[in-house]
């Protein structure tokens, strides 16, 4: 309750001190006081351009003990001059004003607040200037008299007009006063028609009087012809054209009419007209969907009058005319296209039925030749009396397949208001020489191109194709191959391409259509503005020798080009301490391939392109060595080569060596691939066969003569020949005498007992030393088993006797099957032996002997053999079973195993 108390004291107080020492007030706001007043000398209204002193007086200053600042304003702005003469008037100056219309106020200023004492408007103006080109007007119809004037300058304060007109003989007729018109009528009955009088008007107003000069008035000079009426206006919307239909009340015979228009209250313009007929008269040029209105007058032809009178001559000041007509508002209906699209085609490639797709390019037309919007495009194809029509809408471009008898083609534009006549697309070429491209100029800030072309000859203008219809220039982007074209009349001979990038090459192409068809091309290439490269050329080394060096380059690709290539500067940078760089700069014409001189040494190559523009960036790093360098290094790489050869040949001639090579290549092998076969040429049998006669006795082979042949019955040859089955194991024994050959080979043979035939069994030695080739390949399988670390006691029993058979491998690994490839007795027969030579199992088998040749049967038992690694032979078991026939000389032999310790 304290507190609210307090607030509503404090309210009051406030509230009580305001009321005593004034309102409260924002602080933007202004309280007026009315304590003072404003005097101006000279006194209002005054002379605009004159100086005005303005006295500002305080007349009445309740309850204020001390002076106040004091300021005037003119017109929102401070006045600087000012004098002060008291505390309650200060005197200012306002320099030249030639406002008409300002005010002035006057303020007081405390340390708190600004009050105005008082305001006043000032209001200036000018004397009134002597009115001039004075006229007075009727028509033969009316009854008054319309005199008009000009004022002059405008004065800012009320003129008054004073009319005088008075007779000859200074009669006052008429006095009358007219407050700021330009304008009096009068009644025609006061002035007779066949005398003159004389009219003066004065103007005045606050600063002065002015008195223009007499004129003489006379009727029959102030007669006008009578003012025209417009009955009809007609629009035409193929050319925006109005026909005026208009009438007058008196003969039209000597009048000439104008007219003139105005658009939305603008201001009226005097246009050309043409008349027609007899009351109709056509304007032109107007503007299609606009709002329009007409006035018309008429003038007497040859007739004009002067400020003094009329003057009946050429020479006059102003045309004796009607007055203008009453408006007619109109509004012009939308325009319709009148002119021809500008069409070119690109032509395709003709097809096996003679027709061909045609791309038809057209523009649209110039929006000042029709109103509204373009409907739709239309193509006609073939002839104008049945033509197929095709309908296109928003494009600038069609193809059509034209058939080969078509040689028509057109394109039309169609709008709200009519449709553009149709234009014709040239299909033929007349195979003619055109004009030739003469100048190619960029423009100096590289947006457009000026062309220029000229017709080869002394005859311009005169192609040998007929008369020019007109001209088309292409302008294709490379390498994009962006078409644009337009369409230039046949009476230029150069136009500007606009809208080109810079840095982008362009060729650009003329033809010239006539009559006949489009001449041929004339065509070249150019660059709105030339930009540097975007990259450098690609280079190769060719070759490189000591202080020269002979390089190759690339062309750039066009679109990194950015101009035509004006030079290359190769840079030639060595990679010693010294780090030389030169360089080179070689034409752009030249070859691009070059001899350079070099420093010695490694180098890196790179190259930069340059254009009219400057210098672009540069290629790739290329480095090379010199050829020297190169040929060393293969040398180094030749001679390792070779010493890694002749190192494994070395190690091949080794026998310890080349057996472990053999053995890893027999083990990962097949079975047959370490085998040694003998050769059949060198077996004595054959040789014995193709020389016709029996070996003796001193021969040093082992085979003994051959015994005669015998024809037995089948039990004869049971008798005579049992199966006899020997078997010799473990060690030898004193009873079993043993052969042994240098090559560590046994034989141990042991004599048939209980058959009368007893073979001849011979030892066979191997020779120690090799003499001829056929002692060399007899030896091949001793000199194997002598590598291998075993010996067989086996020896050449057979070697020679299985000289000239074909070896035939089985699928048991260690088993061999050798068929006779000449016959062992007679050339026409085949046998089976079965034999063991080495610890391999042979075979040899007979199918067909002659009538006088009995068969015989050899089969061996197994056979088994122990590891090679154990260093030692395997128990070997034969078994010879005698079936018939006969076989001369063979024996049962058993081979013991010898180790390497035993030798």
């Amino acid at each position: 309750m304290n507190l609210h108390s307090t607030i509503w004291r404090f309210l009051i107080l406030l509230l009580s001190f305001s009321i005593k020492r004034g309102p409260l007030l924002p602080a933007d706001c202004l309280r007026f006081e009315g304590c003072g007043s404003l005097t101006v000398e000279p006194a209002l209204p005054f002379l605009l351009g004159s100086n005005l002193t303005v006295y500002c007086h305080i007349t009445k200053c309740p309850q204020r003990r001390e002076c106040s600042k004091i300021s005037l304003e003119l017109n929102y702005e401070t006045v600087g001059a000012w004098e002060k003469v008291n505390c309650t008037t200060v005197i200012f100056t306002l320099i030249d004003v030639r406002r008409p219309l300002s005010f002035v106020r006057c303020k007081r200023h405390h340390a708190q607040r600004s009050e105005i004492v008082g305001g006043l408007d000032l209001r200036g103006g000018l004397p009134p200037d002597k009115p001039g080109n004075i006229f007075c007007e009727t028509t033969r119809s009316s009854d008054f008299i319309n005199c008009l004037w000009e004022r002059g300058q405008e004065t800012h304060l009320p003129t008054t007009y004073n009319v005088s007109i008075k007779r000859a003989n200074g009669t006052q007729v008429l006095l009358d006063q007219i407050r700021g018109a330009e304008e009096i009528t009068m009644p025609r009955a006061m002035i007779g028609e066949n005398t003159e009088h004389q009219l003066i008007i004065t103007a005045y107003n606050h600063f002065g009087a002015s008195q223009s000069d007499p004129v003489t008035l006379c009727v029959e000079d102030m007669v006008i012809p009578e003012t025209p009426r417009i009955i009809e206006i007609k629009f035409e919307s193929i050319s925006i054209t109005a026909q005026l239909q208009w009438e007058t009340a008196e003969s039209s015979e000597h009048l000439r009419s104008y007219v003139r228009l105005s658009t939305d209250n603008s201001s009226w313009e005097v246009v050309e007209r043409t008349d027609v007929s007899k009351g109709l008269i056509q304007v032109d040029d107007l503007r299609p969907l606009t709002a329009y209105e007409f006035q018309m007058r008429t003038c007497y032809s040859g007739l004009t009058r002067n400020d003094t009178g009329p003057v009946r001559s050429a020479a006059s000041e102003r045309l004796i005319c009607s007055k203008w007509s009453l408006s007619v508002r109109r509004r012009s209906p939308g325009k319709g296209p009148s002119q021809q699209l500008h069409v070119w085609r690109i032509l395709g490639s003709q097809k096996t039925n003679g027709s061909r797709m045609v791309t038809v390019l057209w523009k649209p037309p110039p929006p000042e030749d029709y109103s509204g919007e373009v409907q739709q495009y239309k193509i006609f194809i073939g002839s104008d009396q049945n033509p197929r029509e095709i309908s296109l809408t928003a494009s600038s471009q069609c193809s059509v397949q034209v058939p080969v008898n078509v040689q028509t083609l057109s394109v039309s534009a169609v709008t709200l208001y009519g449709s553009t006549p149709p234009a014709d697309v040239p299909l033929r070429h007349s195979d003619d020489c055109g004009p030739l491209l003469k100048v190619l100029a960029p423009s100096p800030n590289g947006s457009a191109v000026l062309v220029s072309w000229s017709w080869p000859g002394n005859k311009p203008w005169s192609p040998p194709g007929g008369e020019v219809l007109h001209y088309v220039l292409e302008c294709r982007s490379v390498p994009a191959a962006e078409l644009q074209w337009q369409q230039v009349a046949e009476d230029q001979n150069s136009t500007s391409v606009t809208g080109l990038t810079d840095g982008v090459r362009y060729n650009i192409s003329v033809y010239a259509v006539t009559a006949r068809g489009v001449s041929v091309p004339s065509s070249g290439l150019v660059y709105s503005k030339e930009k540097e490269p975007l990259s450098g050329p690609k280079v190769r080394v060719l070759a490189h020798e000591a202080g020269r060096i002979w390089i190759q380059w690339g062309e750039l690709p066009v679109d990194q080009q950015r101009g035509f290539i004006t030079n290359y500067t190769i840079y030639l940078q060595t990679l010693d301490s010294r780090n030389t760089e030169i360089s080179e700069t070689v034409p752009g014409s030249d070859p691009r391939q070059k001899w350079l001189d070099c420093p010695e040494g490694a180098l890196v190559l790179q190259m930069t392109a340059s254009t009219s523009a400057g210098e672009g960036p540069r290629g790739s790093r290329i480095p090379s060595q010199p050829a020297t360098a190169g040929v060393g290094l293969m040398i180094l790489i030749v001679f390792i080569i070779t010493f890694f050869i002749a190192l494994i040949a070395n190690l091949m001639c080794w026998s310890c060596v080349r057996a472990r090579i053999k053995q890893r290549c027999v083990s990962w092998g097949p079975a047959w691939f370490g085998e040694n076969l003998p050769k059949p040429g060198n077996s004595v049998a054959i040789r014995l066969l193709e020389d016709g006669s029996e070996p003796t006795f001193s021969s040093t082979y082992s085979d003994p003569p051959l015994s005669p042949i015998s024809l037995l019955s089948q039990e004869e040859r049971d008798d005579v020949y049992p199966t006899i089955h020997v078997e010799i194991s473990g060690q030898p024994t004193a009873e079993t005498p043993l052969l042994t050959s240098d090559s560590g080979t046994m034989l141990a043979v042991s004599q048939l007992e209980d058959v009368s035939y007893k073979p001849q069994i011979a030892m066979l030695a191997l020779q120690e030393e090799e003499g001829t080739e056929t002692d060399e390949e007899h030896m091949d399988v001793a000199t194997i088993e002598e590598e291998d670390g075993c010996s067989s006691m086996y020896g050449g029993l057979f070697e020679d006797f299985l000289s000239s058979v074909e070896v035939d491998f089985s699928d048991v690994p260690l088993r061999l099957t050798l068929r006779s490839v000449g016959g062992l007795l007679r050339p026409k027969t085949q046998e089976k032996t079965t034999v063991l030579n080495g610890g391999v199992l042979l075979g040899r088998s007979e199918n067909k002997v002659a009538a006088d040749s009995p068969s015989l049967d050899l089969q061996q038992g197994e056979i088994k053999m122990c590891d090679t690694a154990d260093r030692c032979l395997s128990q070997y078991t034969v078994e010879t079973t005698l079936t018939g026939g006969y076989f001369p000389q063979v024996a049962a032999v058993s081979s013991a195993p010898i180790c390497d310790t035993q030798r």
